[in-house]
């Protein structure tokens, strides 16, 4: 008997509270930014004391982050970064989960805890440890070197970027490893059973079956680097004060912040913030097509 009502599927019930947040906390803000970048503060009298009205500018403020070449400068570098450090931290994430996955039990759990406690650490509070560890005259590590002759210079300007990344890789590398190792957990059994009936040795299952088989896991753990890479922030921030090597626009992120909260010239970072996330988008977006091509071809 018809009751002359729609059942609402379970699913969009499931959906509505997701796709609330998804809009309040995702796309309003983005497209707010976006709305911003599009305006100009402009303000009366001699020192601004008579106020401030926005006044719509186009694509103005864009046109003045690539004529003034600080932002342009901080994303070539943070790309230089990435090129490094992205490669080294999947390489390094790998291996441990496939060392992991190899070891006998008895010291699995606790290798793996070791490995992750890094990730549980906040960055702002990792980066404060390793400054000490970077500082001259504080430093242990620093001494070291010095007695042995190497007089190393972790705050140098040719040296600090990959000061920030031992820092980042240290910290995320762990996280990194136990996707990868959940990926490994779930392959199949019988696939690896019967490749050692089949007299495979230890480097031909990794090489043939296992690594093709957690290829998606890697993939997601490279996109979340690339991510990452771009976003670089908190590391910077903190080791600022211990060298004038780190200005105020030395990463995207953090041009963005200094023109935002130092300069209140929020419309010009809303356009900082707009042009990174459009590289972000661009990078990984691009990364997943390559890897798609690949994988069909």
């Amino acid at each position: 008997m018809s009751t002359g009502k729609r059942r609402i599927s379970p699913g969009v019930g499931f959906f509505i509270p997701f796709g609330a947040f998804f809009l309040l906390f995702f796309v309003l803000p983005i497209l707010y930014a976006l709305y911003q970048s599009l305006f100009r503060t402009e303000r009366s009298g001699l020192y601004g004391e008579l106020g401030t009205h926005q006044v719509f500018a186009g694509l103005g403020n864009y046109a003045k982050v690539f004529a003034e070449g600080a932002f342009v400068d901080s994303v070539l570098r943070v790309l230089g970064y990435a090129v490094v450090q992205v490669p080294v931290m999947i390489v390094l994430a790998t291996i441990l989960a496939l060392l992991l996955d190899a070891a006998s039990a008895r010291g699995v759990r606790f290798f793996r805890s070791a490995y992750f406690l890094p990730y549980g650490v906040p960055g702002v509070i990792a980066s404060i440890l390793w400054g000490f560890l970077y500082t001259p005259g504080i430093s242990p590590l620093v001494s070291i070197g010095t007695d042995l002759g190497l007089n190393p210079d972790f705050l140098g300007p040719n040296t600090v970027l990959w000061s920030i990344a031992n820092i980042v890789t240290w910290q995320f590398a762990g996280y990194n490893m136990l996707v990868i190792v959940a990926q490994l957990k779930a392959l199949p059994g019988d696939l690896l059973e019967a490749a050692r009936i089949d007299g495979a040795n230890a480097w031909q299952q990794v090489w043939r079956i296992k690594l093709p088989l957690i290829r998606p896991a890697i993939v997601l753990t490279t996109v979340f680097t690339i991510i990452g890479s771009l976003q670089l922030f908190s590391e910077p921030l903190v080791l600022k004060p211990l060298t004038a090597n780190i200005d105020a626009a030395y990463t995207p992120n953090m041009a963005a912040y200094n023109d935002a909260f130092n300069n209140n010239n929020y419309n010009y970072a809303a356009a900082e913030a707009v042009l990174l996330a459009l590289i972000a988008c661009v990078l990984s977006f691009g990364f997943l097509r390559l890897v798609g091509r690949r994988r069909r071809g």
